[in-house]
C-alpha cells in the first residue's frame, strides 16, 4: 500500500521529515509517497501530514492565506493522523499565547514559544515516551512550552515536569525535533501506530 504523506513546506526541516516518514513505513511493510504543501488543493489528497517548525507566525500567515489552514482542520476532523513538531505544534495548538500566531485549534493545549530559551540553550536529552521501548533522543531548539492540555489530551512525554509530547486524537504534537536525528520512531508512533489512524 502507498501512502500519500504530506509536509507542510512553508518553513522547517522538509526533507529530514520526509526521510523520516519513509522509513517509518518502510518498517511497516509500507511506502510512503511524499509530497511538500505551499498551496491549497493538495492536503485532501494526503493519508497523513506533518506540520515542521520553523517560524510559527510566519507559518501561521501563509497557511490562512493559502487557504491551507481550513483544509488541515477537515484533515483531522476526517481522523486522519498529523504530527506537529516545534513550531507546528504552537501553530496546532488553540492558544499560542501571542496574538500574532493564528493557531488552528486543532490540539486541545496552551502553549508558548520559545519557552525553553534562545538558540545557545539548545540540548539533547533521552525522553521516555509513553508507546516507545526506549528512551528517544530528543533535540530541543528554542523550543516551545506545552503549559496546559485539555482533559481528553494524553501526554505522551515530560521533561522536567513539563508535558513536550501530546496526543489529541490523531494529532501527536511535540516541543521538540525528531527528524534531526536517525530515529523515526516518533514519527512510527505518529503514523502508524496511533489508534486513530485510518487508511
Amino acid at each position: 500500500m502507498t501512502l500519500k504523506a504530506g509536509v507542510i513546506a512553508v518553513q522547517g526541516d522538509v526533507s529530514e521529515h520526509a526521510d523520516a516518514i519513509r522509513h517509518a513505513a518502510e518498517n511497516h511493510g509500507e511506502t510512503a509517497e511524499v509530497v511538500e504543501i505551499r498551496d491549497a488543493g493538495i492536503v485532501p489528497e494526503c493519508d497523513l501530514l506533518l506540520m515542521p517548525g520553523g517560524e510559527s507566525t510566519t507559518i501561521s500567515r501563509l497557511l490562512s492565506r493559502e487557504g491551507i489552514d481550513e483544509e488541515i482542520k477537515a484533515h483531522v476532523a476526517a481522523e486522519k493522523p498529523v504530527l506537529a513538531t516545534c513550531a507546528g505544534l504552537i501553530v496546532a495548538s488553540w492558544d499560542a499565547g501571542d496574538e500574532r500566531v493564528e493557531t488552528l485549534d486543532i490540539l486541545d493545549a496552551t502553549v508558548d514559544r520559545n519557552a525553553f530559551g534562545r538558540q545557545v540553550d539548545s540540548f539533547e536529552a533521552p525522553l521516555d515516551v509513553d508507546g516507545l521501548d526506549d528512551p528517544f533522543p530528543a533535540v530541543f531548539i528554542r523550543a516551545p512550552l506545552i503549559r496546559e492540555v485539555g482533559g481528553d489530551v494524553e501526554v505522551l512525554a515530560e521533561w522536567d515536569g513539563r508535558p513536550v509530547a501530546v496526543q489529541d486524537g490523531p494529532v501527536i504534537g511535540t516541543s521538540f525535533h525528531p527528524e534531526l536525528t536517525e530515529d523515526s520512531r516518533i514519527h512510527d508512533l505518529a503514523f502508524f501506530r496511533t489508534q486513530k489512524a485510518t487508511f
